[in-house]
């Protein structure tokens, strides 16, 4: 991420953040607003955008405002579909929390699947197949795969532009450590944001990545080589052939030569 988006998202967070404690402080109608404005700026990482919503929910719930309550806890479980909210809240939030989520398990949360082959070695590029499962909302709009060896720093991105559900993309990623001497894990996680930048869905994180092992062969020895038998069985059967040729060979009957007597 440059730093400029970083900064970016930082002031973004300014709204939200002072919506956040003025709801904590029960200054509700300040907190709306606050959050409203908030929702309008971004883009938001992926647990910014859940508490955007949360926080957005709780305080229309507060102020009896029912319907939007429910659309902004239906967002939420959208985006996050295991949330759960404290139980200590006022009963007419959870109840409308607990509405909302009923609702919400009837349409499928947004999944993608990643898939690549199984037998991949560490000089080998990597094919990443990539299939948006589900996305009842249409909030994915594209993604990014972060991929990097295990232990290393150093990380490598890849861009993908998103379609409708059911559509694959493959991801073919450069060799991870051709010049390794041993077997290797590359590491791979995958955000997905929406039209206006912000994070939607989470599969895996830097923190807890997915593992693509790789496995290591070494490099075949000189001697097991074809071509250095077929040169030695070359040398060899010229050195029997010669052999033989002496063996076989009948001695001639006279021997030729001069002899001197003195």
């Amino acid at each position: 991420m440059s730093s400029s988006l970083c900064i970016w998202m930082l002031l973004a967070t300014r709204s939200l953040d002072q919506g956040c404690t003025a709801l904590a402080e029960y200054r509700v109608e300040e907190a709306v607003a606050l959050l409203q404005r908030a929702r309008g700026e971004g883009p938001y990482e992926y647990p910014d955008h859940v508490r955007l919503y949360e926080q957005l929910g709780l305080a229309y719930a507060y102020l009896d405002r029912k319907e939007q309550a429910l659309q902004s806890f239906d967002m939420l479980l959208a985006l996050d579909p295991g949330h759960a909210i404290s139980y200590t809240l006022s009963p007419k939030v959870t109840f409308l929390f607990e509405q909302a989520r009923k609702a919400s398990t009837r349409a499928s949360p947004i999944t993608v699947d990643l898939g690549w082959p199984r037998d991949l070695k560490v000089s080998d590029r990597v094919p990443i197949d990539l299939e948006v499962v589900a996305d009842p909302r249409g909030l994915m709009k594209r993604a990014v795969l972060f991929s990097r060896r295990k232990g290393s720093l150093e990380e490598r991105q890849a861009r993908i532009d998103l379609g409708v559900p059911g559509r694959y993309h493959r991801v073919e990623l450069p060799a991870a450590a051709p010049a390794s001497e041993g077997p290797e894990v590359l590491e791979v996680y995958l955000k997905a944001f929406d039209e206006k930048g912000n994070e939607v869905y989470l599969l895996g994180s830097a923190a807890q990545p997915r593992e693509i092992s790789l496995a290591y062969e070494p490099p075949e020895a000189w001697y097991s080589r074809w071509w250095v038998w077929a040169l030695v069985g070359g040398a060899v059967a010229a050195g029997t052939g010669t052999t033989v040729y002496f063996l076989l060979r009948e001695p001639p009957g006279r021997v030729g030569g001069s002899f001197q007597v003195p």
